[in-house]
This record gives C-alpha cells, sequence and structure tokens, in this order.
C-alpha cells in the first residue's frame, strides 16, 4: 500500500511539473513527419496481464513491422528527434501516466513484450509477481543498451546473449528484496544516470 501510494503521488507530481516538457516533446515529434507523438507497445504486466506502455514515439511510422523490438543506437528505424529522446531518457515520461493508472511503477522490473515472458523458466515468472517499473538495477546497468547493440549485425541475439541473462538476474533479486528505501535508491541512481548523460560523463556499465 505504501509503495502504491508514494508511486501514485511522485507520478502525478511528476506529470504536472512535467506538463510544458511533455508538450514541447509531443509537438516535436509530430512535427518530424506528421504521425503520432505516442507509442504504446503491448508489454506484460503482474500477474501476466498484458497492457500498453506508452511512450514518445522515437522511430518511423510501422517500425515494429521493420525489425524486432531492440533497438541498437544506429538502428536506422530511429528518427532524428527519436535519437535525441533516447540519449536522454525523455521517451520514457509518458510511462507516468502508466503508474497513475496502476499498470507500472516507478520502480520495478521492466515490462517485456510477450514474445520474450513467453520464453520465460518457472523461476523467472516470478518477475510478474509485482508491477514492471519505470526504472530498476537493470535499467542502471544497462542504461548504454543502445550503444551495446549497436554494429551488431543480430540485435536480437545480441540483447539474448549479452543483456537478458544479467537483466533477469537482477530483475530477480529486485523481485524478493524490495522495499521504499531501495526504491528510493534505485530512484537516486537513476536520476545521477540522467545527470551524467546530460554532463556527457561516461560511466562504468557496471556502476
Amino acid at each position: 500500500m505504501l509503495k502504491r501510494t508514494f508511486d501514485v503521488v511522485v507520478a502525478s507530481a511528476g506529470l504536472l511539473v512535467a506538463a510544458p516538457v511533455l508538450a514541447g516533446v509531443a509537438a516535436l515529434v509530430k512535427r518530424e513527419d506528421g504521425g503520432p507523438a505516442l507509442y504504446g507497445s503491448v508489454r506484460v504486466g503482474k500477474d501476466g496481464r498484458k497492457f500498453r506502455m506508452w511512450k514518445f514515439r522515437t522511430m518511423v511510422l510501422n517500425a515494429d513491422k521493420i525489425g524486432g523490438p531492440n533497438t541498437a543506437d544506429d538502428d536506422p528505424r530511429l528518427t532524428r528527434v527519436g535519437k535525441k529522446l533516447r540519449q536522454y531518457k525523455l521517451d520514457e515520461l509518458p510511462q507516468l501516466i502508466n503508474v497513475v493508472t496502476g499498470e507500472m511503477s516507478l520502480v520495478g522490473p521492466r515490462p517485456e513484450v510477450p514474445e520474450y515472458v513467453a520464453l520465460y523458466t518457472g523461476e523467472e515468472r516470478d518477475l510478474l509477481r509485482i508491477r514492471p517499473g519505470i526504472t530498476d538495477w537493470a535499467s542502471i546497468r544497462f542504461s548504454n543498451e543502445g550503444e551495446i547493440l549497436r554494429g551488431s549485425p543480430d540485435p536480437e541475439k545480441t540483447y539474448f546473449e549479452q543483456i537478458r541473462p544479467e537483466k533477469i538476474r537482477l530483475g530477480l533479486e529486485y523481485v524478493r528484496g524490495h522495499n521504499l528505501l531501495v526504491d528510493l535508491q534505485i530512484i537516486a541512481r537513476t536520476a545521477r544516470a540522467a545527470f551524467e548523460t546530460e554532463r556527457g560523463e561516461s560511466r562504468p556499465a557496471d556502476d
């Protein structure tokens, strides 16, 4: 109950404070190619329920029909504005709506697409015991995911070999030992990572 109250209060305040930024970003995305500003990606949430996770659209129209769900920094589907939004994680801001509506939490394992969840082992399905989040330890660990995938001839294979195992391990670690203090630590580390990105500072992948 405390976690949910914290989520609603912070996400609602965030949407209110960020409203001018949200409007500005939406206008930039819309102006680039005339397409919709938001994109709803189907993900799997708590107890295996599917929902649409909202993001600012960073790719060309119908990008999901052109390639897979993993996006490298050099993915040709990325728009000019989209590259900047991803660099500063601004594309994730609409997920505050998902938090308010109860489909997501501020902190929790990142939700996966249905085809990846279908591959979960019995143990890995523990990730579905709680609401997925906007950020978690894996989000910080792999804040440079697009860079890792850059230049890969098969981004999906690279994701499964170099990112997915550790991402799942960190997600399960969170599920089994999370509390409000841990959430605050993750939020602080996420803010630090975003600040360092803005300043152009590099960060070790496991920092």
